[in-house]
């Protein structure tokens, strides 16, 4: 069964550091887009992040410079380092992997819980 998992949240002080990772399985991963989205209360899902096949980036404008996703082909994982972490980056950080077929495939994880507050 396909399954996506993040890890990594928690609570940490404005100006601080964590860094989130993604697990999905190998066959999917192989052929799978990777992102990060994030939700907060009362708010839509936004786009945080995103990494290719071919390793092309996306980034969302309020993350540049702080925030860098890669690839971890051994592990079927990305990682989502996030720096200078402010009080609005807190919310529920979501994975998807959305597969390289026709249609396209979407699979999402449960999300994984940041707090960015003094």
């Amino acid at each position: 069964q396909v399954h996506v998992m993040e890890s990594g949240g928690g609570l940490v002080q404005p100006g601080g550091s964590l860094r989130l990772t993604c697990e999905t399985s190998g066959a999917i991963f192989a052929i799978s887009d990777m992102g990060w989205y994030r939700q907060a209360p009362g708010k839509q899902r936004e786009l945080v992040a995103a990494i290719r096949l071919n390793g092309t980036t996306y980034y969302a404008d309020f993350v540049k410079g702080r925030f860098t996703i890669s690839r971890n082909n051994a592990q079927n994982m990305i990682l989502l380092q996030m720096n200078s972490l402010k009080p609005e980056d807190t919310a529920v950080y979501i994975c998807n992997a959305a597969p390289n077929t026709r249609p396209r495939g979407h699979y999402w994880g449960q999300g994984t819980q940041v707090t960015v507050s003094s």
